[in-house]
């Protein structure tokens, strides 16, 4: 006789986030499960015998043994349509503004409400016909979901059919859109796709990165640069500054679409990302950033095994608009916080912990969330080329670098933009060392930075390290034996250093100029600075007193030029060369 296939069991024991639960047969790892009275939202994380542990997304306070536990039958996954953008979500995308509507500023445990707006209408566009022949990531209908950001509907991964039937027309999320005859029979499609977090989206294939994404940040551009669809950690002790970099590079940085994914940050720090998000304007659009912006919020007072979900959800949106053929950028803040949750997780469960008490599987669980970042070749017949960058902030106890998740994250990153507290306290900002950060894609990126920016872009890029590093190697002796003991060449290494540290890499975010600076204003800035080191050095060769060259009026409009607008910089700073060039040929004659 055939065994009945019981689908729901009861809770054995609770311990904080987890729950046991027995007499719950056929469930599948990372099932979704009901647990309680309350309907309190749960994962299956590992099948023991007849036990089944769960992680719950929500508190579990109150929740007693014998309670009722169900599952879903489905895995933990997103919806995916029009509706996502200018949304604010927690870990399992629920929307926050929709729940604080019907549940006050308080979310009530197992509240339960699809990821998109089932009653807004959409204006449907299709850019298929009856009789087409349409696969999985085809392009089949269009919908102007912001002002900013047109949403792209797409065949889902894994369908192959005839277009029976669709026409244009005011439709809900929901409501049938398409109709096509497959193998199977008849598959009637609409807005709306559900995908497993855990599971990456499929791409035709992966390309290797040509082309930097352009943040804005001076020391980033120029320094260390991160390709479009390549990988960043920005670890850093307290204060430091890693959130506010995060939301410069969400607000100026060159890609379609934002993922702001806050993970066990501080309840104040979010509130400031969700009350500032929504105010602030989109520099190339001149509308509300949030019109191409998702925000997921999980804060440290939240449950926190949802930190884990959160991650994951994010990035799961992130690759849907890459299917659609845009530039994605995420920010993850922090993923520390996100390790620190699945510890917590392994050792309730007496998993065999690691290095610091870490899983085990942490290097693992790191390299899979980075290794969905990538430039693409999308499914679908239009070749559609895209990209997903991730940033991830990394929290070390103590800004210690050697903590195993910044270890485990720099071996997969490619870009390290280590932030120092020291520099945070001299008021340097952003406070990111030239001298410990670096990056791993010059080798990708250098010719299209020749061909957009300048062709001397890289021989002024060394240049200006290697003054930074000469300046650092030559502090001790300054505190030993002062400026004035140093010979003239080396007084000019510490005079040209400041310069390209004040001048250059110290960028004030509040400044309408400063805040962001093009790409072809940072060459010419830098090259502005090199001439002066370089015309001054021969100067110095020939016996000219370096307090001279300190002298030089030209010296004070170099400081000002980060203040220059982006339509006159050009002229501004020839007119800075061409003075700095007669000035110094009058010192030497």
């Amino acid at each position: 006789m055939e065994r009945k296939r019981i689908k729901q069991g009861r809770v054995a024991r609770i311990s904080g986030p987890l729950v046991v639960a027995k007499e719950l047969e056929f469930v599948k790892m990372h099932e979704v499960v009901r647990v309680g009275e309350l309907g309190l939202v749960g994962e299956v994380m590992e099948i023991r015998g007849g036990e089944v542990f769960l992680q719950v997304y929500e508190e579990t306070a109150g929740l007693m043994p014998g309670e009722k536990v169900e599952a879903t039958g489905e895995p933990l996954s997103v919806e995916l349509g029009p509706g996502l953008l200018g949304c604010i979500y927690d870990g399992i995308q629920r929307p926050l503004a929709r729940i604080r509507d019907i549940e006050g500023d308080y979310i009530g445990r197992g509240v339960s409400l699809p990821g998109l707006d089932r009653e807004k209408v959409w204006d449907f566009f299709p850019t298929v016909k009856t009789g087409d022949i349409v696969s999985g990531g085809d392009r089949m209908a269009e919908v102007q979901e912001t002002a900013a950001v047109k949403h792209r509907i797409l065949v889902p991964p894994g369908i192959k059919g005839r277009v029976k039937k669709i026409e244009a027309g005011r439709f809900k999320a929901e409501d049938t859109v398409c109709v096509l005859e497959t193998d199977g029979g008849e598959k009637k499609l609409n807005m709306i796709q559900r995908w497993h977090v855990r599971e990456p989206r499929p791409y035709k294939e992966k390309l290797p990165v040509k082309e930097p994404l352009i943040t804005g940040t001076r020391v980033i551009d120029t320094f260390f640069p991160i390709a479009q669809g390549g990988t960043a950690a920005i670890p850093g002790p307290f204060g430091s500054g890693k959130t506010v970099v995060l939301h410069q590079l969400a607000k100026w940085s060159d890609a379609d679409i934002i993922i702001y994914v806050g993970c066990g940050e501080r309840g104040n720090e979010m509130t400031d990302v969700l009350t500032e998000f929504p105010e602030l304007q989109d520099p190339r659009t001149g509308r509300p950033l949030m019109e191409r912006t998702v925000l997921i919020a999980n804060t440290s007072n939240m449950p926190v095994a949802a930190r884990e979900a959160s991650v994951y959800t994010g990035i799961t949106i992130a690759e849907y608009f890459r299917d659609m053929g845009y530039k994605v950028a995420l920010m993850a803040d922090s993923t520390s916080r996100w390790a620190e949750a699945m510890r917590e997780m392994s050792g309730r469960m007496e998993e065999m912990p690691g290095e610091e008490g870490y899983p085990a599987y942490l290097g693992t669980r790191i390299a899979e969330f980075y290794e969905r970042a990538g430039r693409v070749i999308c499914l679908g017949k239009e070749e559609r080329e895209a990209s997903l960058s991730v940033m991830g902030a990394v929290s070390p106890p103590g800004g210690d670098l050697s903590d195993p998740v910044v270890q485990n994250t720099l071996r997969i990153v490619k870009v390290f933009w280590s932030l120092e507290a020291t520099l945070a306290y001299q008021r340097h900002f952003p406070a990111i060392s030239w001298l410990r950060s670096y990056s791993l894609y010059f080798e990708n990126i250098d010719q299209w930075l020749k061909t957009n920016a300048g062709e001397t872009f890289p021989r002024l890029r060394g240049v200006a390290l290697g003054l930074l590093q000469k300046e650092s190697s030559l502090e001790e002796i300054v505190r030993l034996v002062g400026v004035e003991a140093l010979p003239a060449s080396d007084r000019l290494i510490l005079d040209a250093a400041k310069m390209i540290r004040e001048d250059f890499l110290q960028q004030h975010a509040f400044d309408p100029q400063d805040a962001y600076t093009l790409l072809g204003m940072q060459y010419r800035m830098l090259e502005v600075i090199v001439d002066y080191y370089e015309r001054a050095r021969e100067l110095i060769i020939a016996g000219v007193d370096i307090e001279q060259l300190e002298k030089l009026a030209v010296r004070q409009r170099i400081a000002r030029m980060k203040y220059l607008s982006s339509r006159e910089y050009e002229t501004k700073l020839s007119d800075i060369q061409r003075d700095l060039a007669d000035e110094m040929k009058r010192l030497k004659e």
